[in-house]
């Protein structure tokens, strides 16, 4: 989550080519597809497509693969997307950045806090579970899914078997996240005249749990509410850092003298994002290169979504088990209407 390197591969060139092969033939053949007047009358675009048919060859075909393909697919699914969300910061200006404004920040601090609080009292008065599951549900579903599981496994030190189960569960309902919300968005500008696909934009980015689900999400939605779920999700991204010092804290506070140890981890392609952001925002480079560039973005972002679709299995449902799901389901339910809550009370109060 914290590396500032891109590209740290731990295998040969040759796996590493066939996994990047496999993401980018599904991302271009989606490319291709979301282009075509007849699907993209439907709403589908080419992120959304990708993770899709990533799934299909992932529970199918891939894994005959995977051995092969693995090490260039977790690059696609980890370093390009953090590449690909650096080099959208050429998609944005810091006048958009600005329009998100400080009432997006308060949305995002309220959602964090008041998702994780939700998931510390259900995992505990309701479901039963130990403080490492429903403290790392609560995390991947307060903040950024599966990077912000990772980053908070070494400060509480759990175990890769519960780790594997908040993983699956934040992938399975931020998955079905980036079909509901498109499908929602007719439905909340009918029955709330005068909000802008911006508001709704931010709605996204400070409820879903993963950056390339928001990103595909908002893709789907339109243009405005893609850059505004991106901008809002990457401050709430950039909440992880203060997050991870506060269970740091936390954990000190109770453990005896010399248990707990590991540093706090800060999520540096959320800051690298704002810096693209912010030198875009000058106007510095050709018209052509800049577009050049978006290609190249949207190529890599469609490669990502790809290699998430490929390593999400439906055997997940039943590894996750049903507490944690249920649990999960619930906190899901919350960030869609408590969430959307938020958001209006905020838009309403500081708009």
């Amino acid at each position: 989550m914290a590396e500032l390197t891109f590209f740290k591969p731990q295998t040969g060139p040759a796996p590493l080519a066939a996994g990047l092969l496999l993401t980018a033939t599904i991302a271009a053949a989606t490319i291709w597809l979301g282009n075509q007047p007849s699907v993209a009358s439907l709403g589908l675009g080419a992120l959304t497509l990708a993770i899709v048919a990533g799934m299909l060859v992932g529970n199918t075909l891939y894994p005959r693969l995977q051995r092969a393909c693995d090490p260039g697919v977790i690059l696609a699914k980890q370093r390009l997307l953090r590449l690909g969300i650096v080099l959208y910061g050429f998609r944005l200006t810091f006048q958009q950045i600005a329009d998100v404004g400080l009432s997006g920040i308060v949305i995002d601090v309220l959602t964090l806090c008041s998702t994780f609080a939700i998931a510390c009292w259900l995992g505990r008065q309701v479901f039963g579970l130990d403080r490492e599951t429903r403290w790392l549900i609560g995390a991947g579903s307060s903040i950024c899914g599966a990077a912000a599981i990772l980053a908070t496994q070494p400060v509480i030190k759990a175990d890769s078997a519960k780790v594997a189960v908040a993983i699956a569960t934040v992938v399975i309902f931020g998955t079905l996240a980036i079909f509901i919300y498109p499908l929602l968005w007719p439905l909340v500008s009918s029955l709330i005249p005068g909000i802008t696909a911006n508001e709704y934009g931010i709605f996204t980015g400070s409820t879903l749990h993963e950056v390339a689900q928001v990103v595909a999400a908002g893709h789907a939605i339109g243009p405005d509410a893609e850059n505004a779920a991106v901008i809002a999700k990457m401050l709430r991204v950039m909440m992880l850092a203060p997050f991870l010092l506060f269970l740091t804290l936390l954990i000190r506070r109770d453990a005896p003298a010399g248990m707990v140890q590991g540093g706090i981890q800060f999520p540096w392609f959320a800051l690298l994002f704002i810096v693209v952001t912010l030198f875009n925002s000058l106007h510095l480079l050709p018209v052509s290169l800049v577009n050049s560039l978006n290609q190249l973005d949207t190529l890599l972002l469609a490669m990502a979504m790809a290699a998430l679709g490929l390593t999400t299995h439906l055997s997940a449902l039943k590894r996750a088990g049903v507490r944690p799901l249920l649990m999960a389901l619930l906190l899901f339910i919350w960030l869609i209407v408590g969430g959307g809550m938020i958001n209006l009370g905020v838009q309403h109060l500081m708009g």
